[in-house]
């Protein structure tokens, strides 16, 4: 049994090393967002939703927690403002459906997943800030066929930075940023950090995570983007949408598609 903990608390250290949770601070690098931007970017990638799904009929917005809420509040407000219509707006809680979760702490923090009604025939667009190794958008995609079948999924996010480790592709992408697995995307926003913009941090950034990070370099709480906790979603899936996950042509499950992300 002893030696059973001790291989554990290895393997959570290593993971810890691999995420860059024990490196240097980062240093914050180049500034790709303003507020000014981000918004603009937003407020496009909103008009792209809605261009692309031919209208709001059966729309829904589901953020990732945790930045993807945000992101997702204000795609619904944009969309409001031009189509005079607010779409249903859910939160998504991915925690206990990550493939790291046994390396996590021993009391991982799940927090409420939120969903307007019954997924079942809805058309709906994942929110979440960042895009790296597809694990938390293939996490998002089992929790979310545990709640409903959709007849479409699709995956809008704030910034593509690269580094697949699963077949994922976005949909909606606000701005593609080539990255060394060392660099970090550490998105802020008003509602999460009291202000708006979206940065390069330079340092030992994890491999492991689904994004962006603190100080740490890994993803957050459960999104491909910014917070405390760690990165990575869920191991691989069997695929859908596009070629081999998200992409182009977006996720038909009604057709017995699986899941990306």
């Amino acid at each position: 049994m002893r030696r059973f903990f001790t291989c554990k608390m290895r393997a959570a250290q290593a993971a810890r090393s691999r995420r860059g949770d024990c490196a240097m601070p980062l240093n914050e690098k180049t500034r790709i967002m303003d507020a000014e931007t981000l918004t603009r970017t937003l407020r496009r990638m909103a008009h792209e939703i809605v261009e692309r799904n031919g209208g709001t009929d059966a729309l829904w917005l589901v953020g990732i927690r945790r930045r993807g809420v945000p992101l997702a509040q204000r795609l619904v407000a944009f969309i409001a403002e031009f189509e005079g219509v607010r779409l249903p707006i859910g939160t998504l809680d991915i925690t206990l459906y990550r493939d790291d979760l046994t390396l996590k702490a021993d009391h991982p923090q799940v927090q409420k997943t939120e969903i307007p009604g019954d997924l079942t025939g809805k058309r709906i667009v994942l929110v979440d800030d960042v895009l790296y190794t597809g694990r938390t958008a293939r996490a998002a995609l089992d929790a979310l066929m545990d709640l409903g079948r959709p007849s479409l999924i699709q995956l809008a996010v704030l910034v593509d930075r690269g580094h697949r480790e699963l077949p994922i592709r976005a949909d909606y992408v606000g701005k593609n940023v080539p990255t060394s697995k060392r660099e970090v995307i550490e998105v802020r926003l008003q509602e999460t950090d009291g202000h708006d913009e979206v940065m390069i941090m330079d340092g030992a950034a994890g491999s492991g995570g689904d994004g962006t990070g603190s100080a740490s370099g890994a993803a957050g709480s459960g999104g491909d983007g910014t917070g405390g906790a760690s990165g990575a979603a869920g191991s691989g899936g069997d695929g859908a949408g596009g070629a081999n996950g998200f992409g182009s042509g977006s996720t038909q499950l009604g057709e017995g598609a699986g899941e990306p992300a």
